[in-house]
Order: structure tokens, then C-alpha cells, then sequence
């Protein structure tokens, strides 16, 4: 009898045990919290969205779910989540399924409890006792804490994630929903950095990447555009993409497949490398005849430096001469066609004013001028007008080079409004007959 006992409670302790593992099975495949839990659950996929972006104070767990310690804090941390409901937010984070994410918070031992505060890009060591009265009274003491730094005039400095020391406002947003209709159905040429908010990395890269875009936007005129995508939110496009780093910057051409940047991280690389993108398939500049005022102010005011010839006299040079130093000039504007100049030109004469405000006239004809036009500033060309002397005299400008002078008055001078150029060679005027059989030579005689 006794020893039937005895199996008795054998099994009972069997199953008692089996039922045990079976339950911790469980709770290792699915982690410790379910929806009807005051503790909410968080992954890579929402920790930015619920979490970094959030202006409330966290309170976050990091536990794995075979952690004996894990186990016995979970009753307590269910019983601080329901206290501190719709007053402080508390979450759990099952580091040993995510990883990653447990990595970019340092997270070493099981369980870590972090207070994600004012600044969300710097939490705190959660350092007290682990009873649910110990979590929520250390909850309220640090949003006291946040709230008296908000009445003094703080800010989190997040940013949503990301530091920010300039304006963003030409850095395009592309997300899962909207990254196909602005990127791959685009004729622009597009280079979109994925990056992560935790990343320390893409945080020293941001003002450069938004000072680049701006410049870019500028320069290219919206032909190629910078974008950033935050992989942790959108995360199908990182997936789609392959993105197991950060930063990692792309550039998608319509048609094509995506391509990795390797430049540097500066605000001038990065402007060089679009600039490089730009021109590949860009077509030459327009090179324009200045007929009116409107033409001059758009090749000056829309581009960084506007060129400017002044050729001979059509009957000192015939089409032919004039046609050859066109295409000297447009082979020129071809090759430096990155740097986004305007190009223009005028025959000698025409535009007596803008000559006269350049100084152009005491070297002869042809001749070249570069005017900046936010400064007020020119250069000459010295040197021969010829694709050499033409090179070196951009080459300078473009290297920061060569010396300069003040636009005559300040300001561009007033344009006459002419003919456009017919292609063909000048003509004399035609000189009129004078009929002099009306006219007494004897009564002019004696006049004079």
C-alpha cells in the first residue's frame, strides 16, 4: 500500500514536472506577455515608431525567455504595467529572439531594464529593486524629472531618432508605401541613404547627407535627389534591399538596378558624386545668344557662374568663323557640363553696356568672361580663345583660382533687346544712289 503510494506520487510529481516544461517551452517560444497584458510587447519592426518617436517615458525590459531571473520579475513587471497604465508606458523586449536590437542597447545580462526619458537617444540605467512598488516609484521619480526639464525649456534633442544640426527640408522621406511611386517610377536619379535612428554612424553622417541635398536639388536643378529611409520602421524595403548595415546609401536609376554608393561621407563628396551621376547621361548645356534681358538673368541667376562670349562682328569672321568659335564653346560647356554653369554669348557691339561693365574691349575679340552674380564678381579670360586656353581659364575658376573684379555698377547691366543670329554671313548695308542731275554745281560753288 505504501509503496503503491509511493508511484502514486511519482507520477504526480512527473506530470507536475512535465506540465512545468511544457509551460516553460511555451513561454520561450512566445515570450512572457500576450495582447491582454499591460505590457507591450516590442520588436525591431515598431520600437522606433512606439518607442523613439513617442514622447512618452518608457520603461523597457530586456529579457530572454529561458532567464530564471526573467521569469520571476515577469508577475511584478505585469502588476507596474497595470498600475502605470495611461501614466507611463511599459514594454518588453525578447533580446534573445531580437538580437539586434539588444545589441544596439548594450543589453549583456538578463534582465535589463532601461528608462527611455526625455532623450530617447540616451537611455538610463534602470538600477533599482526588481518588486512592481520598486519599478513604479522609480517610474514617477523620473518623469517628475522629465516634466521639470520640459518646464525649464529642454528639449529631447531626439529629433525622432536623429540629431539634427541643420534643415532636412530637401532630404526626401520615402517609407514601404510611398518608395516605388517616388524612386522607381522616377526619371531622376536618386541616392537614398537607409539608416538606422540607434546608429551612431548615420547620426554623424545626417548634416552632411541634408547639407548635400540641398546643394544637389540646387546644382541639378531636382534631377537627382537625396532620401533617407529608416530601415528599423520600413523594414521590407531594407529586406527587399538587402540593407545589413548602417548607413547604407543606394542610387537607383529608372530602369536599372540599384547600385551601392562607396564614396566618402562629407557634404563635398557626396555634392561630387551626384554631380558625377548628373552629368554621365546629362545632355550638354544650352549654349544662347543674348537677345533680351530675360535671357542673361536666367544664365546669371539660376546657375552658380554664367560664361560669356563676345565673338567678332559677323563681317569680321563670315558664318563659317563664327560657327568654328560656337563649337569651341559648346565643346567647353560638354566638358565641364557638371558644374552646372550657364552659357551665353553676344557679337561684339551689341550689347555695348555689358561689355563696358566687364571690361571686355581692351584684349579684342573673341572674348570670354565668368560672372558670379550672387558676389558681383567676374573674371577674364587672358589667354588664347581655343580649347586649352579656355580649359585652363575654367579650370582656375572652378579650382577657386584667377583673379577677379567687381561687375561694373554692381548690378548686370541693361541688355538691348536684337535680332537672333540667321546662321548666314553678314551683309554690308546697301549703300543709296544720290541722283545729281537735279543739283547746280555753279550755285554750290558759290555757296562755298
Amino acid at each position: 500500500m505504501i509503496g503503491l503510494r509511493m508511484m502514486e506520487t511519482s507520477k504526480m510529481q512527473y506530470f507536475i514536472g512535465l506540465s512545468c516544461v511544457t509551460h516553460l517551452l511555451f513561454m520561450t517560444v512566445n515570450g512572457f506577455y500576450t495582447s491582454s497584458d499591460d505590457v507591450i510587447e516590442l520588436s525591431p519592426s515598431n520600437f522606433n515608431r512606439e518607442v523613439i518617436q513617442s514622447d512618452n517615458l518608457w520603461l523597457i525590459e530586456f529579457y530572454a525567455p529561458w532567464c530564471g531571473h526573467c521569469q520571476r520579475l515577469t508577475p511584478d513587471w505585469k502588476k507596474a504595467a497595470t498600475a502605470l497604465k495611461g501614466v507611463v508606458k511599459v514594454g518588453a523586449v525578447n533580446a534573445d529572439e531580437h538580437k539586434s536590437l539588444g545589441a544596439q542597447y548594450g543589453i549583456k545580462g538578463f534582465p535589463t531594464i532601461k528608462v527611455f526619458g526625455l532623450n530617447k537617444n540616451s537611455p538610463e540605467d534602470y538600477q533599482g529593486a526588481r518588486t512592481s512598488q520598486a519599478i513604479v516609484d522609480s517610474a514617477l521619480n523620473s518623469l517628475r524629472s522629465m516634466v521639470k526639464s520640459r518646464l525649464d525649456g529642454k528639449s529631447s534633442g531626439s529629433d525622432h531618432g536623429r540629431q539634427s544640426s541643420g534643415s532636412k527640408k530637401d532630404v526626401v522621406e520615402l517609407t514601404d508605401d510611398n518608395f516605388d511611386k517616388n524612386v522607381l517610377d522616377s526619371d531622376a536619379i536618386w541616392m537614398v541613404e537607409f539608416f538606422a535612428p540607434w546608429c551612431g554612424h548615420c547620426k554623424n553622417l545626417e548634416p552632411e547627407w541634408a547639407a548635400a541635398a540641398s546643394d544637389v536639388k540646387e546644382q541639378t536643378k531636382g534631377k537627382v535627389k537625396l532620401a533617407a529611409v529608416d530601415a528599423t520602421v520600413h523594414q521590407e524595403l531594407a529586406s527587399r534591399y538587402g540593407i545589413r548595415g548602417f548607413p547604407t546609401i543606394k542610387i537607383f536609376r529608372k530602369g536599372e538596378e540599384p547600385e551601392d554608393y562607396n564614396g566618402g561621407r562629407t557634404r563635398s563628396d557626396i555634392v561630387a558624386s551626384a554631380l558625377d551621376l548628373f552629368s554621365e547621361n546629362a545632355p550638354p548645356p544650352e549654349l544662347l545668344e543674348i537677345l533680351n534681358e530675360d535671357v542673361l538673368q536666367k544664365a546669371c541667376e539660376e546657375y552658380q557662374l554664367c560664361i560669356i562670349s563676345v565673338l567678332p562682328h559677323i563681317l569680321d569672321t563670315g558664318a563659317v568663323g563664327r560657327n568654328t568659335y560656337l563649337d569651341v564653346i559648346r565643346r567647353m560647356a560638354d566638358k565641364y557640363k557638371k558644374k552646372m554653369w550657364g552659357w551665353v554669348w553676344t557679337e561684339a557691339g551689341a550689347q555695348m553696356d555689358l561689355e563696358s561693365s566687364l571690361g571686355i574691349g581692351g584684349f579684342g575679340y573673341p572674348a570670354m568672361a565668368a560672372i558670379n552674380s550672387r558676389k558681383m564678381k567676374f573674371a577674364l579670360l587672358k589667354g588664347s580663345f581655343s580649347e586649352q586656353g579656355i580649359h585652363e581659364f575654367l579650370r582656375d575658376l572652378s579650382m577657386g583660382r584667377g583673379s577677379t573684379a567687381t561687375v561694373g555698377g554692381g548690378a548686370l547691366p541693361k541688355i538691348n533687346r536684337v535680332e537672333q543670329w540667321d546662321g548666314k554671313d553678314g551683309e554690308l548695308p546697301i549703300e543709296e544712289d544720290i541722283d545729281l542731275s537735279d543739283v547746280d554745281l555753279d550755285d554750290i560753288k558759290d555757296e562755298l
